[in-house]
């Protein structure tokens, strides 16, 4: 049992307390000696170290340390807790009361500049503490932060051994400068009241009070709890390799940042020649659009032109086959006088003339169906005028192709008719004349036959004009749709041109009526009820309140202001509210009359209509100007 290193086989963990009782046992028979003189020590299972004149506090700090440490076998560990025991229960020593904090021989530290640890942190030893229950006990880590609150500690953390408190606690401080300025106010002010490093390790008797200091290398490099602590939570740094290490990370995040700015500059720039493009592009497709519309009004304006001639050569034409109708009528009537002059003839010549008679009656009944058939034409042809000028104003909001087919297949119909007529009336002339009449109405057969086949193909690429129509009209919806899906943020019901609920009743009438007839506090709740059920009236397709009326040559539906529903609400709840209603149910039947739901739609909240495509356009590129001006 002289010494750690000449033991011939280590025990097991379980029977440490018993080795230690029998070392305790030999050390306390005076088998093993520790005193040598009053004031020196030596350590009888270290007789192979240089070492072996200590004194009290450093014989046990050297106890405790072995003792204590992990990296020790379990024999030596239990010798030194029998003399650390034996130390503490049987020499007679005033300061054996207070557990130490436990160190190695302090080692030189190298010439210059101190060596820290960091993160920042101060040592406190002599923390008092009371034997109680078979262990030591001592104030808690938070007591301790209260007592050092000046200092701006991040936390105290008492150290802990399998015996209790070990009297030594850590002091953590904040990584910045600010820590490291707390620290070492933490450390002068110990020093101050001579309670400093130093003084701990210089003088033989302490005051009960606590001591502390800054860590530096000589306490990271010591044994024992503390060592232990601190090379497990932190480093050795100087101040020149903190300030070294701190220019580097600023000089990376300059760089960093340098970098991030060229890259975000050269996305501003890519996404500014976008924006001049797409800009460019709009542009020109505004001036396109322009160039085609005034084609487009060029064109109209002509067609107009060449209808009122061609309705005026067909009046024209018609009061020259009256007139020829009429000096026809007028020449048989009077061979009639002239025939009924010679009826006092012979009777050869009375049945000459009884047959001649009879054939002018003959003619002049298809003369009179003639007319008739000629009058019937006429009327088709002035009903045709009257159905090509409401066609020509119902389609002048259509593309320029669809209105040239249609005025071309009503010029077609206007000569089919006019044709019609013309061998209507061929057929009933006869006369001496017939090779020639019937010459002219071959002719006319023919031209009346080369017509319905000209009309038959405008009427085929009419139809496929309508059905590109309605695709143009299905992808300007389509885009509609996708600006309101794409826009719903840009555009609102708060700015110029926005996005509208056709159908939707305005909440705030309601408020209005209901807080003017209720109570403050239900008025909400009524106003809410009431504006949800006249929603679902609206939705509801048997309620109908509107009438057919006729203004001039125009149809149109109006509101039935005697409706019972509608006099019973304004009635109930005042005017605001039944303007809403009929608001809502107006828009309804105009924008969605089918499916009497609410559906959004492109507005102009100044002119109160609907806005086109141009308008918003228009106004997403203006607002694009603007932000753009904003940021710049």
């Amino acid at each position: 049992m002289d010494s750690s290193g000449g033991e011939a086989s280590e025990i097991s963990d379980s029977e440490i307390d018993e080795y230690e009782d029998k070392s305790y046992k030999c050390l306390k028979s005076g088998e093993l000696k520790v005193q040598i003189s009053d004031n020196s020590y030596k350590c009888p299972f270290c007789t192979g170290k240089k070492k072996q004149d200590y004194r009290y506090k450093e014989l046990f700090q050297h106890a405790n340390a072995i003792g204590t440490s992990s990296n020790r076998g379990a024999k030596v560990k239990a010798k030194h807790r029998a003399l650390a025991n034996y130390m503490k229960n049987d020499i007679d020593e005033t300061s054996s009361s207070l557990q130490l904090m436990v160190v190695a021989p302090e080692p030189p530290e190298p010439a210059g500049e101190d060596i820290f640890m960091f993160p920042w942190m101060g040592i406190l030893v002599n923390v008092p503490t009371e034997w109680k229950d078979g262990r030591y006990v001592g104030g808690s880590g938070t007591k301790l932060k209260e007592q050092l609150s000046r200092f701006h500690p991040l936390k105290v953390t008492p150290l802990w051994n399998y015996r209790g408190h070990t009297g030594n606690a850590i002091v953590s401080f904040s990584k910045d400068w600010s820590g490291f300025k707390d620290a070492m106010a933490f450390e002068n002010n110990f020093e101050t009241k001579h309670l400093g490093k130093n003084d701990w390790y210089e003088k033989k008797h302490h005051s009960p009070e606590i001591y502390g200091w800054v860590a530096r290398a000589h306490d990271y490099n010591s044994g024992g709890p503390v060592g232990e602590f601190l090379q497990k939570n932190g480093d050795l740094k100087t101040i020149t390799d903190l300030t070294n290490e701190e220019s580097r990370k600023t000089d990376k995040l300059v760089a960093n940042l340098a970098n991030e700015i060229e890259i975000k500059n050269k996305h501003l720039q890519d996404l500014e020649c976008k924006y001049n493009q797409t800009n460019l592009s709009l542009d020109k497709a505004m001036e396109e659009k322009e160039a085609l519309l005034q084609a487009y009004n060029i064109e109209i304006q002509k067609m107009q032109c060449l209808a009122r001639d061609h309705s005026r050569r067909i009046f024209e034409e018609n009061e020259r086959l009256r007139s020829q109708l009429d000096s026809k009528r007028k020449e048989l009537d009077d061979r009639c006088k002239q025939l009924d002059k010679l009826v006092a003839q012979s009777d050869m010549e009375k049945s000459k003339l009884a047959v001649e008679k009879q054939k002018n009656a003959m003619r002049n009944s298809s003369l009179a169906m003639a007319s008739l058939e000629q009058q019937k034409a006429d009327e088709n042809v002035l009903k045709l005028v009257e159905e090509q000028k409401k066609e020509k104003e119902a389609a002048l909001n259509k593309i320029l192709h669809l209105e040239k087919q249609l005025d071309a297949k009503q010029k077609l119909e206007l000569e089919i008719q006019q044709l019609k007529g013309k061998l209507n009336v061929m057929k009933y002339m006869g006369g001496e004349d017939d090779t020639g009449v019937k010459k002219k109405m071959e002719e006319m057969s023919e031209e009346l036959q080369d017509k319905i086949e000209e009309m038959e193909g405008l009427e085929a690429l009419n139809q496929t004009l309508v059905v590109k129509e309605r695709m143009s009209n299905d992808e300007l919806q389509d885009a509609r749709k996708e600006l309101m899906t794409v826009l719903t943020d840009m555009l609102s019901n708060r700015t110029l041109i926005g996005i509208k609920r056709m159908g939707e009743l305005d909440e705030k009438a309601f408020q209005i009526a209901c807080r003017r007839k209720f109570a403050k506090v239900d008025a909400d709740i009524k106003a809410a009820v009431y504006c949800s059920e006249w929603q679902e009236h609206l939705k509801k397709p048997d309620w109908h309140p509107f009438k057919v009326i006729t203004d001039g040559d125009k149809i149109q539906e109006v509101l039935k202001e005697d409706d019972e529903k509608l006099v019973a609400l304004k009635k109930e709840l005042g005017d605001e509210v039944y303007n809403a209603v009929t608001t809502a149910l107006t828009e309804i039947n105009t924008y969605n009359p089918s499916g009497r739901y609410v559906i959004p739609e492109l507005w102009n909240f100044k002119e109160g209509r609907k806005a086109s495509l141009k308008e918003v356009i228009q106004y997403i590129l203006k607002q694009l100007k603007t932000l753009k001006r904003k940021r710049g």
